[in-house]
This record gives C-alpha cells, sequence and structure tokens, in this order.
C-alpha cells in the first residue's frame, strides 16, 4: 500500500517510538507524585514542554498538553472565552475552519454568541479588509486556521494578528496542518494562542498542544483541575508526550530540507498533471501561497468516494476529505466555500504527501488514476 494521505495523520517515526517505550519503562509515575518515580515523570514532563515551546519560538510556560490538536483548539477558545466580560461575546472566524471549531462555533453562536464566518474568496483566502470591518466593541476572539486541511491555503496570520493587536482583540490560530511543515514563530506570527498536534508530524495520536501567551489572562473550564496548570483535567500521559517533543524536534531540525523535498514533489506532480489535465484539475495550482504537501484535486464526472475506493483497490491511501455516512457522500465545505456547486465539491479527492513519499509513487497515482477513470467511462 502506497500511503498519500499524509494531512490525516503520519506513521510514528523509529526515533519517537523509541523515545516512547523509553519513557514509559521510566518515566511512568504520575507526574504530580512527590517520590521519585514521580520527579522522573515531572522532570521528563517539563523536558518536553521545553522542547516544544523552543520549536513554535515560545515560551514553555504558555505550553500545555491536551489529547489532541481538537481539544486544544476547543480549549483554548472556551479559556480565553471564560476570562472575557459578558460584553465581548463576538468571535470572527471563517467559513472553511476544522470541523472541531465550526461546530463548537456554531454551538456557542446558539447559546448567545455573535459568530461573523468570513468568506473567503476562489483560492480559499480570506480579506485582511474584511477582518477589519468585520470588528466591533464586543469583538473579543479572532479564530482563524492558518492553513486549511482541504484545500492547502494558507492565511495572511501575520496582517490579521497585526488588527488584533491594534484592536486589543485575543487571536488563536489552528497551527495543526502547518507546524512542522513550514516555519512558526509566534511572536513573528502575531498570535496569542496556537494549536498543534503530535499525530501530524511523525508523534503519537492523542496528543496535542495549546499554546497561550504566558501574558493573556484565562480561566479554567473545569474549576480545580490541578494538571497541566489547570488547563486540562487527567493524568498527563508522559510517554506519548516524551515521544511528541521527540518527533517535533526532529521535524522542526529537518524543516529546511523536509520543504526542499515537498516543492520538488509538487513541481514534478504538476509537470505529471499536464497529461491528465482533461480530466483531473488540481486546485491552486499556481497559488504560491498553499502548502506544498497537500494536493486537492477534482477528477471531473466521477465522485470522490468511487476514486478514493478505486485508489484503495489498487493499493493507494488516499482521502476525500469530506465526512461520509451510509448511502451519502457529503461535498467539502472548503470546496463549496471556494465556489463550487455541490456536485463538482463531491468530485473532489486529497493526494497529500509525506517525508517518505516519492515521485515515482505520485507518477504510478496518476497511472492508476487514468486507468480508473477509464474503466469508469466505459
Amino acid at each position: 500500500m502506497i500511503y498519500l494521505d499524509y494531512a490525516a495523520t503520519t506513521p510514528m517515526s523509529d526515533n519517537a517510538l523509541d523515545m516512547y517505550v523509553k519513557a514509559a519503562k521510566k518515566a511512568y509515575g504520575n507526574s504530580s507524585s512527590l517520590h521519585d518515580i514521580g520527579e522522573m515523570s515531572a522532570r521528563t514532563l517539563e523536558a518536553s514542554r521545553k522542547i516544544i515551546g523552543d520549536c513554535i519560538h515560545a515560551s514553555e510556560k504558555g505550553i500545555y498538553f491536551t489529547g489532541g490538536g481538537s481539544e486544544a483548539n476547543v480549549l483554548i477558545i472556551q479559556s480565553l472565552l471564560k476570562s472575557l466580560p459578558s460584553t465581548k461575546n463576538h468571535i470572527i472566524t471563517t467559513e472553511i475552519e476544522h470541523s472541531s471549531l465550526h461546530t463548537f462555533f456554531q454551538k456557542l453562536k446558539n447559546e448567545g454568541y455573535k459568530i461573523t464566518f468570513l468568506k473567503t474568496d476562489s483560492k480559499g483566502r480570506i480579506s485582511i479588509e474584511e477582518v477589519r470591518q468585520s470588528i466591533s466593541d464586543r469583538t473579543g476572539i479572532i479564530s482563524i486556521q492558518h492553513a486549511n486541511s482541504e484545500i492547502g491555503t494558507i492565511q495572511p496570520i501575520q496582517e490579521i494578528g497585526k488588527i488584533a493587536k491594534e484592536k486589543n482583540i485575543l487571536f488563536h490560530s489552528d497551527c495543526v496542518q502547518t507546524f512542522g511543515k513550514i516555519p512558526l514563530h509566534v511572536e513573528e506570527l502575531n498570535v496569542d494562542a496556537l494549536s498543534i498536534s503530535s499525530h501530524k508530524i511523525y508523534g503519537p495520536k492523542g496528543i496535542g498542544a495549546a499554546y497561550i501567551n504566558p501574558s493573556i489572562h484565562w480561566q479554567p473550564v473545569i474549576p480545580g483541575t490541578t494538571h497541566e496548570s489547570g488547563f486540562r483535567p487527567g493524568t498527563v500521559d508522559v510517554p506519548s508526550i516524551a515521544a511528541f517533543a521527540t518527533a517535533a524536534k526532529d521535524i522542526v531540525r529537518k524543516l529546511e530540507a523536509n520543504l526542499d523535498h515537498y516543492h520538488n514533489l509538487r513541481r514534478e506532480f504538476i509537470d505529471s498533471l499536464t497529461l491528465y489535465n482533461e480530466r483531473i484539475t488540481l486546485i491552486n495550482e499556481k497559488d504560491p501561497s498553499s502548502l506544498p504537501t497537500i494536493f486537492p484535486l477534482v477528477v471531473h464526472g466521477i465522485e470522490g468516494q468511487y476514486m478514493m475506493l478505486e485508489c484503495n483497490r489498487f493499493g493507494y491511501a488516499i482521502s476525500t476529505g469530506s465526512a461520509c455516512q451510509v448511502g451519502m457522500q457529503a461535498p467539502s465545505r472548503s470546496l463549496t466555500a471556494i465556489g463550487f456547486h455541490v456536485h463538482e465539491a463531491k468530485q473532489y479527492i486529497r493526494i497529500s504527501t509525506g517525508i517518505q513519499t516519492t515521485t515515482q509513487d505520485l507518477q504510478s497515482l496518476l497511472k492508476t488514476m487514468q486507468k480508473i477513470i477509464h474503466q469508469f467511462t466505459r
């Protein structure tokens, strides 16, 4: 099986696996316990916190470990909202946020909060001017993803952050897709808070991290929580956190080389795609402000669910990027947001590359897709 679904999850690296085993054997104690075994876990936890902080050029005092990127997203928004006065009940976000936040913002809307869902242009990018115009005296939080997981669009986070600072508005960014793929520097991005995940960077699943600037006041979602300075309840999974830190350190150290690899793969894929342009379109093909690891494709006339299953039959793991139910394939929310009709959006598939991906993998996939198209049209 050739794996081309790295935007969904990644295999654990050997270094991360080795660290997990070592930590599970030696740092298995509760990090809050006062005995020597607990102290070993506490030291491992704090060393890992420092590594994650260094990876995003942030103070480790602002790093809180969570059960993943989705949980980090929700806990950050909840913790920041609890610290704001009731008059600051307006949140600005986008139509194409990750489902963890999109559904949470819908819930907040039903509870009485005012939520502004900014529209995007045909490339999936929001307008800086529309952000500015959406701000009111009641705006408390702006939350905008760094890059979209379905179409790869990178938002102008740095510029948005400048506006937020000017207006004294808290600014959060979901950086799950960008962490480990492009440089992240919290001060340069002008963010007050961000979310990252372990399993997107060859670490274990079930672990993520929230960053909140230490100078920002927040309140625990559940009062009385003692772990992670009250940010999240439950005994901390130190072995997974140590493995996460190992994966993060490795991926950031190799970031420049990996970026060259991803850009080369993308260039060669686009060159090969010219032979198939009649039936296959790469969204945002000429957009330099897109993640080089995500290839959003529309296979004209064939639903993505069918193409994904056929590719799987031929030994390729790809994604449709949509939530599927029995007897129904929902269209990609990101594609409909950028102007695709529902039936066109259902023809979307996503290829996402990783450090193990080769040019041969992508070329053989295209040949297989062409074979599937011919069989379908017959």
